[in-house]
């Protein structure tokens, strides 16, 4: 038995992980699906505050409480740079990184460039599952699920020590069916092959663990398997 924690990306919260969180736990893995302070189920405690350091110490906070050790820890879209602050602050829980269709920033960086509309002057509001070119049967679904996220997530610039860069046993799971040759994680997805990393294509939309839960699935178990 295994441990994973995934972490959704903006706008979502655990209910994006149902498909796949079911399907680990069927095969015996403990899982967990934190959902950030401030969306979903956790909307009524959006606030300015919030940034991604109060989310980085989410995750942090949940493996220092839940005792988690050897975690397999994956991070959609935005929650790239969530487990990257988690990994640089706790290397020594982490069994593997899974990187999903997601940010990898460096030290210093932040994500403000990917800011294409502010509400309130300090919300973004939640993109469209159209698109994110999600199944046409979960994009209702979707739609009345995603709650808007505070700008801080987006602006403040990340802080790392060092610390993730003990961590070898990293994949990056790229997803091909959105946005063509202008899909933002084109990037990240070529820097993972420079460094080595284990990578992999999904054919579809960026909501991979929707529209393809087995293989991703598959592909979270593999990292077991990995050094």
């Amino acid at each position: 038995m295994a441990t994973f924690i995934l972490v959704h990306g903006a706008w979502h919260g655990s209910w994006c992980w149902k498909r796949v969180r079911k399907r680990l736990q069927s095969q015996g893995h403990e899982v967990f699906t934190p959902t950030l302070t401030g969306v979903a189920d956790r909307s009524h405690l959006i606030s300015r505050a919030i940034n991604l350091e109060t989310h980085i110490l989410d995750v942090v906070n949940l493996i220092r409480w839940e005792e988690l050790s050897d975690v397999v820890l994956c991070g959609h879209s935005y929650g790239g740079s969530v487990i990257t602050g988690v990994a640089d602050r706790v290397p020594d829980q982490i069994r593997a990184l899974v990187y999903l269709d997601a940010f990898v920033p460096e030290n210093g960086e932040d994500l403000g460039q990917y800011i294409l509309e502010i509400e309130d002057d300090w919300k973004i509001p939640p993109m469209l599952a159209e698109a994110f070119n999600i199944n046409s049967a979960d994009r209702e679904w979707v739609n009345r699920q995603c709650t808007s996220l505070p700008v801080g997530c987006w602006q403040q610039p990340i802080s790392l020590t060092g610390g993730i860069d003990q961590i070898k046993n990293i994949t990056y799971i790229f997803a091909n069916g959105w946005g063509g040759g202008d899909s933002p994680f084109i990037p990240f997805y070529e820097k993972a092959q420079a460094k080595g990393w284990k990578t992999r294509i999904m054919e579809c939309g960026h909501e991979v663990m929707l529209d393809m839960p087995d293989e991703l699935t598959s592909a979270l178990i593999d990292t077991l398997e990995l050094p």
